[in-house]
């Protein structure tokens, strides 16, 4: 196999710079018109027949036996044996992972709360999980164990009465990696199916599928586009694009780590980005050089090249405060600051997932067990958006007790905004709690 790059190189000081990056950073998650309407058609057969729906889907599409739904359900003993089935040192690998992911989730926990105003009116905020949250798993041989563990550990902790997992098992193929780590999760129920029709089955429910408040976790172009469709029936996490990596280095780091950091994104796919950014030319050939060396190496050494080749790019500023300014404007999902001092350019950091702070934090680290959430926004989204967390399993209730003086008080108000909005009703509503006075 002969493999080569021809990585593109940028510099932030040519005038064309800002047109070459927004074409590098292109990306564009639409459903051609075939795919969507295929999704549809899937949606409304899972509304329309439910289980009978999701067996035939699942056998012409995974090519499962299935006979009918029973086939498709896991138990939590089925899981528990998962665990006796993986070796010991992949079992006290997720354990860890499982613990040190809690551990940092626990601390998002909100609380509900209240207070009390001079007259007696009370206000404040009532923070309540939810019922039932879904989980979606890709299946097969490309699973992810990590993944369960990031999706189903928030939900638990942010006090989610039941987690159900849908996961794919194509041709029967049952990874027990992802089986042991829904256990250990605390996943609650297990259905193998996947596609558009598991996404289906969770925002409508189905005879034996629950219907969940939201659904969480990756997938290919027929998930995305059907949690597209759904969202609103139930909530969502997010639509996720390819994986990105943006690498800020002042030259100091050894360019084959740097080189291998930038594979550990551009290996999930030929659409993932993987960038570096550094003020030091000289480091850029450096690392240029590191991955012509190492990716020969490779295992996915095709799709590396196809990522690296089609969407990565060496990218030479001015200096690190130049340096910074890019990162913002790209916002990228990972942002490893691999320079000597990082916490003193962490407060310029504006947009981005997570930051891997210093020469020696991969970005492997936080996929697998560091703590944080490894679910981020990509595409430019960290601009407005954050990691996957317990917040996301929680809602917010306003709570409002007004004493009787209180709402004297606040009629008064309430009621000239209402009339200057022309809603009587809501003035009057107001006014009548008005002490000594009658609204008519």
């Amino acid at each position: 196999m002969t493999v080569s790059t021809a990585i593109a190189r940028l510099n932030a000081a040519d005038q064309d710079f800002a047109r070459h990056l927004d074409h590098l950073l292109s990306w564009e998650s639409v459903s051609d018109d075939a795919v969507n309407q295929r999704v549809l058609d899937i949606i409304n057969a899972v509304r329309e027949r439910g289980d009978a729906a999701l067996v035939e889907f699942t056998q012409r599409f995974d090519g499962v036996d299935a006979q009918s739904i029973d086939d498709l359900i896991l138990n939590r003993d089925r899981l528990e044996l998962a665990l006796t089935r993986i070796t010991p040192t992949q079992r006290e690998a997720l354990e860890k992972a499982a613990n040190r992911v809690r551990i940092y989730h626990e601390r998002q926990k909100q609380d509900s709360w209240q207070y009390t105003e001079a007259d007696g009116t009370v206000l404040g905020q009532k923070v309540t999980p939810l019922d039932r949250a879904g989980l979606y798993v890709p299946g097969g041989k490309a699973s992810y164990p990590s993944s369960v563990l990031m999706n189903a550990i928030p939900a638990k902790v942010a006090g989610v009465g039941e987690v159900v997992m849908v996961v794919p098992t194509p041709r029967g193929e049952v990874n027990e990696l992802v089986l042991a780590a829904a256990c250990i999760a605390g996943v609650d129920r297990v259905f193998t199916v996947g596609g558009a029709q598991a996404v289906a089955a969770l925002a409508y429910g189905t005879e034996s599928v629950p219907q969940v408040d939201k659904i969480v976790g990756p997938g290919n172009i027929y998930v995305a586009t059907a949690k597209r469709h759904v969202f609103g029936q139930v909530g969502i996490d997010m639509i996720a694009g390819p994986s990105e990596i943006l690498v800020v280095c002042d030259g100091q780091t050894d360019p084959d780590w740097i080189a291998m950091d930038l594979f550990s994104q551009a290996e999930h796919d030929e659409d993932a980005q993987a960038i570096l950014v550094s003020p030091d030319a000289a480091f850029l050939d450096r690392v240029a050089a590191s991955i012509d060396k190492l990716l020969p190496t490779m295992e996915r050494a095709e799709i590396i090249e196809k990522s690296i080749n089609g969407r990565g790019a060496l990218i030479q500023v001015r200096d690190m405060q130049q340096a910074i300014e890019v990162a913002n404007r790209i916002a990228p999902e990972h942002l490893e600051l691999s320079v000597a001092d990082p916490q003193a350019w962490l407060p310029q950091i504006r947009h981005a997932g997570a930051i891997f702070m210093g020469r020696h934090t991969s970005e492997a680290l936080g996929d697998y067990c560091a703590g944080p959430n490894h679910v981020l926004p990509t595409s430019g989204t960290a601009r407005f958006s954050s990691p996957l967390g317990v917040y996301d399993f929680q809602k917010r209730s306003s709570i409002i007790f007004c004493s009787e003086q209180g709402a004297s008080e606040l009629g008064h108000t309430a009621s000239v905004l209402a009339r200057g909005e022309s809603l009587t009703a809501h003035a009057r509503s107001a006014e009548y709690r008005i002490l000594n006075e009658k609204g008519n």
